[in-house]
């Protein structure tokens, strides 16, 4: 594993698959909400490791998955040779006319700024093609997010704003942004889904996989001790028989072009 690509990436591929399988196994209900038809051509924006892809590949879909990380497209690739991957960003895309579907799972909380990437997703799709995606909602990880400033600033170090990874919008936000580009929605929907961080370590394992940007510029030191008061101070709130349970919430959308 070559170490000082995954550092400058942010993606450990690796441990996505090992310890995070539940974004994928979360994703396939989402494939339901998409109802993919045989034969019709859909992009997976955002496609991580390439899982979802592959269960849309499966169904008969012509299937091209994106993602901006190159650790992740490799790893996809790796695993599913007949599948097409390519690394790009969503805010870059360069598709015009080419979907029928444009499907993203657990992803667009990660885009900024979100109207660009909208205004992509609505370029690369056919006349009456449909957009499904689920990601993070207004407050998402909020109880987790909270502790991690909170210990940042006990440490005796401001948080900086620009370290703040996500975009967690509200449902009108978000639909507004939608129709600002262009989209009919559908469907909007909002709710709370408690995510099981797997084993003892999970809480720990969530944020060096998805949080690390909270705790940049630190010294290793600081980093475990902050992630040993965060640990010891969510465990009444968020550990429940021997599992952390994360307070996700999550935003669906359906718009149609």
């Amino acid at each position: 594993m070559n170490h000082s690509k995954i550092n400058q990436d942010n993606w450990n591929a690796q441990l996505y698959d090992g310890k995070h399988g539940f974004v994928s196994k979360h994703g396939s209900r989402l494939i339901e909400l998409l109802e993919p038809k045989k034969g019709e051509v859909i992009l997976d924006l955002g496609c991580g490791t390439g899982d979802l892809a592959n269960d849309l590949f499966n169904s008969g879909v012509n299937v091209v998955g994106v993602d901006k990380s190159e650790n992740m497209i490799e790893q996809a690739r790796m695993k599913y040779p007949e599948i097409s991957f390519y690394a790009a960003d969503a805010t870059e895309l360069t598709y015009d006319h080419e979907f029928d579907a444009v499907f993203s799972n657990a992803v667009l909380h990660w885009v900024k700024p979100p109207h660009k990437a909208l205004a992509c997703i609505y370029l690369s799709l056919k006349n009456g093609g449909r957009f499904v995606a689920e990601f993070g909602g207004k407050g998402n990880v909020q109880t987790i997010i909270d502790e991690i400033i909170d210990q940042i600033k006990q440490n005796g170090n401001p948080f900086k704003e620009e370290n703040f990874p996500w975009f967690y919008p509200s449902i009108a936000e978000y639909t507004a942004l939608m129709e600002e580009v262009g989209f009919r929605v559908t469907f909007a929907q909002h709710f709370d889904r408690p995510t099981l961080l797997e084993g003892e370590n999970g809480l720990r394992n969530w944020v060096e996989m998805f949080a690390g940007s909270l705790l940049k510029d630190m010294m290793e030191s600081e980093k475990e001790s902050i992630l040993t008061n965060v640990e010891n101070n969510l465990r009444e709130k968020i550990y429940e028989d021997g599992q952390w349970v994360a307070d996700y919430k999550r935003i669906r959308v359906i718009g149609i072009k």
